[in-house]
């Protein structure tokens, strides 16, 4: 039914503007008493067998959805109602900014992807916070908080923009992400860096710790798949040496060659990061690796070109006790998390492992041996 719904109004409508009409739909349904009590039924039943501890965190299940998709804060209650069991809001920097100029987002549907070039607009820390100051939660959900750097700030000034951010938003977030992995503000990629990163890391840490003082903000760092295998190592060892609490893998991609793309060279040339199935070997590779350097003293959260419940399923078997979606949720619509916590119940029961935590990297440390 989606998929008919899909051809024939959202394929046809502005990528952007079907985003927003459809987050109207998804925020009046959250805020009627009625009505999102039936969606939730129907969209979010809960299995026991998927609950998931991660970060220090309960959760009702591992999928959550992506930083991207609700930028400001405002349809964390509508997400859960869909049955995603965490929600990622952000990217959010210090100062407000209106991102990239129009038209800015670009649908790949031959290839079941995006490209966007969005470049992380929206209301600004100070308004974000307030309104998670003010949220009065309908359904319990763990909400993590992506931070980013405001595209005017210098890269010798970020340190002090991420803090600015920090101090605003971690009494809020159940945990932060830094973003360094953006193709889509100039020079952030190159915070990646380890010799930027770390500086980085360690400020956004202090920052949340004299900010939050009755618990610890869980804090992970968001990294892209087009990192070197060397740097990916790298990244994993600073994550390791600073305690950080998990990484995300994995953003957005640049590449295009090697991707086998069917759309067409006018879509396909179009600047800015491509999303969706495309990115799904790369990214599996790179939480391969980052599992195979860092076992279980991280969280790894696996993100990119999760279409299915296969998809998750081989994401948790790689390593990641977390996965997150966001493009599949475009082109599959409402009935997207239902699916991924049904096939994965499934495939948990027959499966040789007894809790979902048993699977967690259970195939990459049987090919390391």
């Amino acid at each position: 039914m989606y998929k008919i719904f899909f051809n024939l109004v959202f394929k046809r409508m502005d990528p952007e503007a079907a985003h927003y009409t459809a987050f109207r739909w998804i925020r009046f349904a959250a805020r009627t008493p009625v009505l999102r009590t039936f969606v939730a039924a129907v969209l979010a039943p809960r299995y026991k067998e998927l609950r998931t501890e991660a970060l220090g965190l309960r959760m009702h299940g591992p999928f959550g959805l992506a930083a991207g998709f609700d930028k400001n804060a405002v349809a964390i209650d509508g997400m859960s109602m869909l049955g995603f069991d965490h929600i990622e809001i952000g990217t959010v920097t210090a100062e407000p900014q209106p991102g990239n100029p129009k038209k800015r987002l670009f649908r790949l549907v031959p290839d079941r992807a995006l490209i966007n070039r969005m470049g992380f607009n929206n209301e600004g820390s100070a308004a974000v916070a307030a309104r998670l100051a003010a949220r009065e939660a309908v359904f319990r959900t763990i909400v993590g908080v992506n931070i980013g750097k405001t595209k005017v700030v210098p890269e010798e000034e970020a340190v002090g923009d991420y803090v600015t951010s920090t101090e605003r938003l971690a009494g809020h977030a159940d945990y932060l992400v830094v973003n360094v992995s953006s193709p889509n503000t100039p020079g952030l990629r190159n915070l990646q860096a380890t010799e930027s990163l770390r500086p980085l890391l360690t400020a956004v840490r202090e920052a949340a710790d004299r900010t939050v003082t009755d618990r610890r903000v869980p804090l992970l760092v968001k990294i892209a798949p087009d990192l070197a295998d060397e740097d990916v190592d790298a990244v994993a060892d600073l994550a390791l040496e600073l305690g950080l609490d998990g990484i995300i893998a994995t953003n957005t991609t640049i590449a295009r060659e090697g991707l086998g793309l069917k759309s067409s060279p006018s879509l396909v040339k179009e600047t800015g990061g491509l999303s969706g199935a495309p990115v799904k070997e790369r990214s599996l590779e790179v939480l391969r690796r980052l599992y195979a350097r860092v076992g279980d003293r991280l969280v790894l959260v696996g993100v990119g070109g999760i279409e299915n419940a296969e998809d998750a399923w081989q994401r948790i078997l790689a390593g990641a006790t977390l996965i997150q979606g966001y493009s599949a949720f475009i082109y599959e619509g409402p009935f997207y998390a239902r699916a991924i916590h049904k096939g994965l119940a499934a495939r948990l029961a027959a499966s040789p492992y007894a809790t979902l935590a048993d699977a967690v990297g259970a195939e990459t440390r049987k090919a390391a041996q």
